[in-house]
């Protein structure tokens, strides 16, 4: 088929490459999160940092973008409330266009943790993020969207003997583009005291006829030494209809976690 520019692609496959800005942090009893596109009710706790820096490639029919990086940073305050604050600076390439590059959309958020049955039972939370308007570069190139939008989303995990299983269901209230709903499910579990690894079944879909866009993929963390994990995922799109489908997603990013208002390094993920 012939190579497409970034601008001409659906909006829902645009979008599908800034879904992996909104991975948040999650508790040391939640598999979603990043490297994955779905949130999970995890919060870091009171007092401490969680500090995602990753890079993140997405590959389309004739398209290929990067986070390089992508930041996400994370404060708990309190035990079931966590501030965010998550932006990449992409970079894309295209046979016809070449490459452009620069900030893309913004997610500042407050995560809630409204119910918690602790270890092994119910969590449900919520985590409004506003997402702002990206560079007008990436705007431009079909990179990031013109903004505000008010994401409203809900996770919900539970535990059941060695897995753990995390739903997100969220929408997109539109100041500016599209109406937009996630839909999100990872489950996993910890394989020894420092892997875990989990698969996610991801579903982005735009309320004004484009195609919806499914991913399948593995990933999981590794604990390096205390206070450092190793972030990593690789996937693709599922549908059959080749024409502007994910052929490949990956991240690779280094997790740091800081306890004690950020004063030593935590213990634990």
């Amino acid at each position: 088929m012939p190579e497409r520019p970034l601008k001409t692609l659906p909006p829902a496959v645009r979008l599908c490459l800034l879904a992996a800005a909104l991975g948040a942090a999650g508790s040391a009893a939640a598999d979603a999160g990043p490297p994955f596109l779905s949130n999970d009710p995890g919060t870091p706790g009171n007092g401490n940092w969680e500090i995602n820096i990753a890079a993140m490639q997405t590959t389309l029919p004739g398209v290929s973008s990067w986070q390089l990086p992508q930041l996400d940073v994370n404060y708990g305050l309190g035990d079931r409330i966590q501030l965010t604050v998550e932006i990449p600076y992409l970079v894309g390439s295209t046979s016809s266009e070449g490459q452009v590059s620069g900030w893309g959309n913004a997610y500042p958020g407050v995560k809630w943790r409204f119910f918690d049955q602790g270890e092994g039972g119910w969590q449900i939370a919520t985590f409004p993020q506003l997402q702002t308007a990206g560079s007008t570069a990436t705007q431009r190139a079909g990179l990031s969207l013109d903004g505000p939008r008010l994401l409203l989303p809900l996770e919900v995990a539970r535990t059941v003997g060695e897995y753990t299983f995390d739903l997100e269901v969220g929408y997109y209230f539109p100041g500016h583009g599209p109406e937009e709903r996630i839909l999100g499910l990872v489950a996993g579990r910890r394989l020894t005291s420092r892997l875990e690894l989990d698969a996610e079944l991801y579903n982005d879909h735009v309320m004004d006829g484009s195609p919806q866009v499914t991913t399948l993929d593995l990933g999981g963390r590794y604990k390096l030494c205390r206070g450092f994990n190793l972030l990593f995922m690789a996937g693709r799109g599922l549908s059959g209809n080749s024409s502007g489908q994910v052929e490949f997603m990956g991240y690779l990013g280094i997790q740091i976690l800081l306890s004690d208002y950020g004063r030593s390094l935590a213990a634990e993920r």
